[in-house]
């Protein structure tokens, strides 16, 4: 009895399949994906009749073996789905794919959005199978297995036709017209859901031809622009396209597709014209910086920033140009100096052209181009290039130098304090450039040690600013003598005010002051033994005396051709107070009785050679303020004339400077030769100590790479380690002459 009565409850799977699924959910829901929802209720089903389906489900799957239907329902879901799929979805797309592009697409979203929810409700249905006949034998879940179906029945046959209707809308999108994008962002989704979790098919059946597809469309663009449109134009379209790119991606595709989408639409339409449109007749590169198109600059520079190599080529074209500037201010210059402008190495108008050719383009790199190192190191190419090519007699180092003096010294440029510093600012950029830079050094020196002596420098703090800067650029070595000259001047000062109280202990006929310098910071000066007049010799007498209390280890030497005084002088009734040189003053001194003397006798009772003496009378009696006669009159000195105090002499100012001639060059070319040269054996040295033996081009590239104030010629190197080994602190290896041994 109990056996009949457990057999009663039993349901075949034609009774549940044939009796209550198949017409109580199967069937509906297929006629409601066919015909539309016109329920009332907003339900496909309502809740009595999916537990009815439901529980009948359970039941077949909970049953005893050999009455458990698991395996049967779990087979009859994945025929059910490929059936409805064969029968009504694939004949309802291929029918539209006739129409192709929109129509194509518009019924695959339908269908597809029909499976989904096909897919979600049949997965409802048999929730039971998916919990334990599906885990159990590590089968596809209910609705994975519903994807893999659509993919294989439907995705299969139609992913061609679907990627050539979005293919198509999107060319039409790009000529302006206007598309749906929601329906290809939701084919877009259909193409990634049926990666299953990755994207491969996506990237194979859609993104791949996307790319072939993108390519040709701007192959096509990128010939037409050219021809067409002028850089700027060209550059204008690029851009513009770029960015619609980039917004198709965001409104429509995959995230993942933007770099490759934007990299094969940048190789066609910048990578692959890049020269033609840099160089481009009339509004290439070199067009738009001669007339300042900051703004298309700013955007030459984006666009070729984005490719791999597209800002070297870019750079490069800046350099010419810039360096082309530059050469045209070395042409000025010479035609200048060939319609007969005089040479010197106060080129003020030179200078200025310089500081404001590397301003102007400077800023250009700052701004335009977002101060890039590629175009740093374009604009010091340039410049290195041009600022180390000399036009007349004089170096560029000279010119800078000087022109810094000119902005440093009182009475010279009139220019405020923020001026002068934005200067100097400006010379030092350019100075950076000279290879040459202890040449400016020796120049900048004797420059300084003038301005300072003869008290014409403008600003203590412009001249601290200045070295400050030269500081920064070369380091404490390069400007060590600058700051003892300073420093000199600082400590002299205080030294100063208490020998003036010792010389009021003295009954002198004069003021006197003295400035000690100390040897090694200065520039070496001619020291002429002049015989000095006896009231001078007493206040001489008397400083040594001081000092020498003072300071007992030092010695002092007097370096009369720096020394300066003011001499009262009477010519008729009138009373001048000439500013004068120390050598002057004593030449004034010997011809102070009246008398008249020839150039030999002032050249023995002062004790002068003819180098020092002829430009001392020249001053005095050739130039604006002729305090003395000469005879005969003329602008030469000559050892047969004959000088006499002018008693005719008058002027309307009181105070009169007359200066005199410099008796030393600017700077000493053999000075410079000279640091060179110990410069370059000391590196050799230095280097030969740390490595002890070295090949002869090894050493001259470390040698060139030590040196940072100067580039020799490598034949001066070479003759260097040449006397060097003759001076036995390096010797030639015997199995290779051109390999170098350090002795100890």
């Amino acid at each position: 009895m109990s056996d009949d009565k457990n057999l009663s409850h039993i349901i075949t799977f034609e009774e549940g399949w044939g009796k209550q699924i198949k017409p109580g959910a199967v069937d509906v829901l297929e006629e409601i994906l066919d015909n539309g929802f016109n329920n009332k209720e907003g339900k496909f089903f309502s809740n009595k009749s999916y537990i009815e389906v439901y529980t009948k489900c359970y039941d077949m799957c909970t049953q005893r073996a050999p009455y458990n239907h698991s395996r049967e329902l779990y087979q009859k879901h994945g025929e059910i789905i490929r059936i409805y799929l064969q029968t009504k979805v694939l004949p309802a797309i291929q029918e539209k794919g006739i129409q192709g592009g929109k129509p194509l697409l518009v019924e695959l979203q339908f269908r597809w959005n029909n499976h989904t929810i096909m897919n979600k409700w049949y997965a409802k249905f048999f929730t039971y199978l998916d919990r334990f006949y599906v885990k159990h034998h590590s089968l596809p879940s209910l609705i994975q297995a519903g994807l893999t179906s659509f993919k294989d029945n439907i995705y299969q046959q139609i992913k061609v036709g679907a990627k050539d209707a979005i293919l198509k809308l999107i060319d039409q999108e790009r000529d302006g017209e206007i598309i749906d994008k929601t329906l290809i962002k939701n084919t877009v989704e259909l193409y990634e859901q049926m990666g299953m979790g990755g994207l491969d098919t996506y990237i194979e059946d859609l993104e791949s031809k996307l790319l072939e597809s993108t390519r040709e469309y701007y192959a096509k663009k990128r010939e037409e622009w050219i021809t067409t449109d002028s850089t700027p134009e060209y550059l204008i379209k690029a851009e513009k396209v770029l960015k619609e790119e980039s917004n198709r991606v965001k409104e429509y595709l995959n995230t993942a597709t933007e770099s490759k989408l934007l990299k094969v639409v940048e190789e066609e339409i910048l990578e692959k014209v890049e020269p033609a449109l840099l160089e481009k007749e009339g509004s290439g590169c070199k067009v738009l910086l001669a007339n300042d198109k900051s703004e298309d600059l700013q955007r030459m520079f984006r666009l070729f920033s984005r490719l791999d190599n597209g800002l070297p080529p870019m750079a490069s074209i800046v350099q010419e140009f810039i360096s082309s500037m530059g050469h045209e201010i070395l042409n000025q210059r010479q035609a200048r100096l060939d319609s007969g402008e005089k040479d010197s190495n106060d080129d003020p108008q030179f200078v200025k052209a310089l500081l404001a050719l590397h301003e102007k383009y400077l800023g250009v790199i700052t701004t335009d181009f977002s101060g890039h190192s590629e175009f740093h190191k374009a604009l010091k190419d340039a410049f290195d290039d041009f600022v180390n090519k000399d036009i007349g007699n004089y170096t560029n180092a000279e010119f800078l130098s000087t022109f810094c003096d000119r902005v440093l010294k009182s009475g010279g440029e009139k220019l405020s304090e923020a001026e002068v510093e934005d200067n100097l600012e400006k010379v030092v950029q350019i100075f950076s450039y000279l290879t040459e830079k202890d040449r400016f050094a020796e120049i900048y020196r004797n420059q300084l040690a003038k301005r300072l002596l003869n008290q014409r420098s403008a600003s203590d703090d412009l001249e601290k600013a200045m070295i400050a800067k030269l500081k920064m650029q070369c380091g404490t070595q390069f400007t060590a003598k600058l700051e003892g000259m300073l420093n000199d001047l600082a400590v002299g000062s205080d030294q100063k005010t208490e020998f003036e109280t010792r010389m009021r202990e003295h009954d002198t006929k004069m003021d006197f002051g003295v400035q000690v310098l100390t040897a090694g910071f200065w520039p070496t000066y001619p020291t002429p033994e002049v015989v000095i007049p006896t009231d001078m010799t007493q206040c001489l007498d008397i400083f040594s005396g001081w000092h020498s209390n003072k300071h007992q280890q030092r010695k002092l030497k007097w370096v009369y051709s720096l020394g300066n005084a003011t001499v009262k002088a009477q010519f008729g009734k009138k009373t001048y107070d000439l500013q004068v040189s120390t050598l002057q003053a004593v030449a004034l001194n010997a011809l102070n009785s009246g008398t008249s003397m020839t150039f030999t006798e002032l050249k023995k009772v002062l004790n002068l050679q003819d180098e020092i003496l002829k430009p001392l009378m020249h001053s005095l009696s050739c130039c604006k303020y002729k305090v003395v006669s000469k005879t005969p009159s003329s602008k030469k000195i000559l050892p047969t004339d004959s000088f006499i105090a002018n008693s005719k002499f008058s002027c309307n100012m009181r105070k009169i400077r007359i200066p005199m001639a410099s008796l030393e060059a600017s700077h000493n070319s053999k000075l410079v030769e000279e640091d060179r040269t110990n410069a370059i054996e000391a590196s050799i040295v230095r280097i030969m100590k740390a490595r002890k033996t070295l090949a002869h081009v090894q050493l001259q590239a470390e040698v060139l790479s030590q040196l940072a104030f100067f580039k020799p010629n490598p034949r001066v190197i070479k003759k260097r380690i040449e006397n060097l080994i003759e001076r036995d602190y390096l010797e030639r290896s015997a199995d290779n002459p051109n390999v170098y041994n350090y002795l100890a």
